[in-house]
């Protein structure tokens, strides 16, 4: 299986991931932090159902989601694409005259404006009662 995570990736994501004390409740451990890690890289390159998640990662697809949905909450994402932009920048690996940016993706703020109904540009093809 190819590694998905490498130890340099991984060194920039654990700090940035929320702290957890064992419950005083006992139960089951929590799992492995990279491991989920791994798996969500998994289903999230690969376009794959969080089912679909091969058991070698050695956590279930449900832990993976949670994981996910935590760390999504968490703000975990931006935090580590904000490090790992910082850290490309202060190597001078970043070529800011390549830059796209995605208008789809930009939030509209307080919901833009509506937009007006379209009129139509044919005739009805009703006959007229008049």
């Amino acid at each position: 299986m190819t590694t998905l995570l490498t130890d340099e990736l991984w060194s920039t994501v654990e700090p940035q991931l929320p702290k957890h004390r064992p419950s005083p409740k006992g139960g089951h451990p929590r799992c492995n932090d990279r491991r989920c890690l791994e798996g969500i890289l998994y289903v999230l390159r690969g376009g794959i159902a969080w089912r679909l998640l091969p058991k070698e990662f050695g956590v279930s697809p449900s832990t993976c989601w949670r994981r996910f949905d935590e760390w999504t909450n968490a703000g975990v994402w931006d935090k580590v694409h904000r490090k790992l932009l910082t850290n490309l920048g202060q190597r001078g690996a970043i070529d800011i005259d390549r830059v796209i940016i995605d208008s789809a993706s930009v939030r509209a703020v307080k919901g833009g404006r509506t937009a007006d109904r379209t009129q139509p540009t044919a005739g009805s093809q009703v006959a007229s009662g008049t």
